[in-house]
């Protein structure tokens, strides 16, 4: 089925001998193209800026010659460019590969590789296109006002990040599974003046060690079995945006030492590849681990760790923001009643206390996954505390006082009742201390002086920067 004229994408061609222009315009008419056939650098750049193209051909010679990969890339940035070359002139092709072309291809052309090399080069144009055209949109949902702040621990959080934001320097993002490290670096790169250009996110410890070098850094093609053509990593996409680095305790020591380089010298070399290529992307990491603990076990490198904490920034566990609870809980029930296209369903009052009484320790990320479970899940036209997890219903549960009996003295009443108000709790100091009306440090007292031994289950501290 052939492609209308008005729907053909159009790709400029610069092609000095007539036979190769000819067959070169044919395949392309075939391959669904509109070609425009010029046979001079000045007529091509002419061409090119009064309708800018979808994507470039040009003769690898000519281009050397007249410098014109620098002159296209003033004007058209991320329009992709196709070199042509004679078997006897790959090194011109390598060249122009080094100044900004992003593909070669040897003569004589075979057609069905032209129709595919050039049918992912214009996809990728036409995504990066949507994608710019989204930027504004993207950046107002990733704004600051999007951080749920009502809670002192997270107006640090927010005053940081419009901090950090203008700086060039690395940022290391720490905290529990599930607290939004992604949100706040994409709120640092949303606030900054890098905005405009993408913001990459890359969870290290989902990418096999075997293909994480790739994933960041590209291959060439035939660098390893199964790399059929060029692909660019992760750190040149993001060139002049920003590149996320989620999980970064979970790369290994190789993986390190080439991130190390590229942080140090903004340069870098694709896998398989012979030549050094320059990037301006700013990294900002995060970890859930203890990577002070992991440096000195050896299992991540000291000298990288000290680059990447320039700047750091904790986010708080959700039992720690609690004040930020409500908001959080109402802004999840509008997205998700969205999202999965049912009503909206209003929530019982001691649905709301067994939330906030609750420790979250899967922190925001379980918030959310419990909320969507309950508000498709629940069979009624409000929520009710018997739609919650066992788990969570029991967290709103008053302490069990204990009986009373003639002759029971104070001292043996107030002991029982701490002891159940902290089985209740799960052993939760500050959560007991809530429940009894009384400060943390006087609750820790009296647990000391009636011997109580109640082993809280409270996640492990959180890792220092």
């Amino acid at each position: 089925m052939s492609v209308p004229e008005s729907a053909r994408k159009r790709v400029l061609v610069l092609e000095p001998d007539p036979e190769h222009a000819e067959r070169l315009r044919a395949l392309l008419t075939r391959a669904g193209l509109a070609p425009t056939l010029t046979t001079e650098s000045r007529q091509l750049l002419e061409a090119f800026r009064r309708t800018p193209p979808e994507a470039v051909v040009v003769d690898a010679a000519r281009a050397e010659r007249d410098h014109l990969l620098s002159a296209l890339r003033r004007d058209g940035a991320s329009t992709p460019i196709l070199v042509v070359t004679s078997p006897g002139s790959l090194a011109d092709a390598v060249r122009l590969l080094r100044d900004g072309a992003d593909d070669y291809m040897v003569r004589p052309v075979d057609a069905f590789e032209l129709r595919a090399r050039l049918g992912r080069l214009v996809e990728r144009h036409d995504l990066d296109s949507r994608l710019a055209l989204l930027q504004d949109e993207v950046s107002k949902s990733y704004g600051v006002k999007n951080l749920v702040s009502q809670s002192p621990a997270m107006r640090s959080v927010v005053d940081r990040i419009l901090r950090v934001a203008p700086l060039k320097a690395t940022v290391l993002v720490f905290g529990e599974s599930g607290v939004g490290k992604e949100l706040v670096a994409r709120a640092i790169h949303f606030n900054s003046a890098r905005r405009s250009f993408p913001f990459l996110a890359l969870n290290c410890a989902a990418i096999p060690a075997s293909l994480i070098e790739s994933e960041l850094f590209g291959h060439e093609r035939g660098a390893f079995t199964g790399a059929h053509t060029r692909a660019r990593g992760k750190f040149e996409i993001a060139d002049r945006g920003t590149l996320f680095l989620d999980e970064i305790g979970e790369t290994d020591l190789a993986t390190q030492a080439k991130l190390l380089r590229i942080l140090e010298e903004k340069e870098f070399m694709r896998v398989g590849g012979d030549t050094n290529l320059r990037v301006d992307v700013r990294v900002i990491a995060a970890t859930n681990a203890n990577l002070e603990q992991m440096v000195e076990r050896g299992t991540f490198r000291r000298d990288l760790y000290y680059r990447l904490k320039v700047v750091t920034i904790h986010v708080p566990a959700l039992r720690d923001r609690r004040a930020d609870l409500a908001e959080l809980i109402e802004g999840f029930l509008d997205e998700l009643s969205r999202a999965n296209a049912v009503p909206r369903k209003p929530m019982a009052r001691d649905v709301l206390d067994a939330l906030s009484a609750y420790d979250w320790p899967g922190n925001v990320r379980e918030l959310k996954n419990v909320l969507e479970s309950v508000l498709v899940a629940s069979p009624g036209e409000a929520i009710t505390l018997e739609d919650l997890p066992p788990s969570i219903a029991r967290a709103a549960a008053p302490p069990v006082r204990p009986p009373l009996a003639p002759g029971t003295t104070l001292e043996s009443m107030e002991r029982e009742l701490i002891k159940a108000t902290l089985e209740s709790s799960g052993g939760n100091r500050t959560h007991s201390a809530e429940l009894l009306g009384i400060g943390v440090r006087t609750l820790q007292r009296k647990i000391r002086s009636y011997g109580l031994e109640i082993a809280s289950k409270r996640r492990r501290p959180r890792p220092r920067p």
